[in-house]
């Protein structure tokens, strides 16, 4: 998952950062209005978590061009009001989900995962194919009844091929969605990871490598 966090309280904004990264999403961070709708007219993210009070472009109007646009991006509107009328304004901005600062930390991921399985078309809550079973909101994953013992990257990897089905997944793809703004274009960083996500699945293989396109589930898995 791929998420996009708009807070203009830059030591909130990158605390938010490195939870949701270590919870295995690819996160950007950005503290303005203007970089906001900078970033969301070059990359797709599956949620934004949208500050409302931002200096300059305010997160109404960022919210009210993700809707005008027709962005698939779900939007999670963090505020420091917190009444029912509040609320009901921010949704009416076409925002998915309102949380009030201060919030704790556990709910927000858990909204933001929420939303992500809102995206279209919707992901089920548990991923299985043949004797492997992950379950993203736990955060584990199974194979033959074993739990298998993945980095947050590999397992953020594995998540995207399942959720992708017989559908080819390219690097390029793999390093935009798994990683985020810092990873270098030319790192073999997921031709590492990969390698070390088919040694921890074991045999028989898994993931299948496919010339010149990418990599995929095995169809005849």
């Amino acid at each position: 998952m791929r998420v996009l966090v708009v807070e203009d309280f830059e030591v909130l904004a990158r605390s938010i950062g490195t939870g949701l990264r270590r919870e295995g999403m690819a996160v950007d961070v950005v503290l303005d209005g203007n970089d906001a709708l900078n970033r969301l007219a070059t990359t797709h993210y599956d949620v934004v978590v949208l500050d409302r009070d931002l200096p300059g472009i305010p997160g109404d109007e960022v919210c009210r061009k993700i809707v005008a646009d027709r962005s698939d991006s779900r939007v999670l509107m963090l505020t420091a009001a917190s009444t029912v009328k509040d609320r009901v304004d921010g949704l009416g901005l076409g925002a998915d989900d309102y949380l009030p600062k201060p919030f704790d930390f556990s709910e927000l991921v858990a909204r933001i995962r929420a939303l992500g399985r809102r995206a279209t078309p919707a992901t089920p809550p548990t991923l299985e194919v043949g004797d492997l079973v992950l379950d993203p909101n736990r955060r584990v994953a199974f194979r033959a009844g074993r739990r298998l013992e993945l980095s947050p990257k590999e397992f953020a990897i594995l998540e995207c091929l399942l959720a992708s089905g017989d559908r080819v997944v390219s690097a390029e793809e793999l390093l935009e969605r798994v990683w985020d703004e810092f990873a270098d274009p030319f790192t073999t960083a997921v031709k590492t990871t990969m390698r070390r996500l088919r040694i921890k699945l074991g045999d028989p293989p898994l993931i299948e490598t496919v010339r010149e396109g990418g990599y995929r589930i095995g169809a005849s898995q």
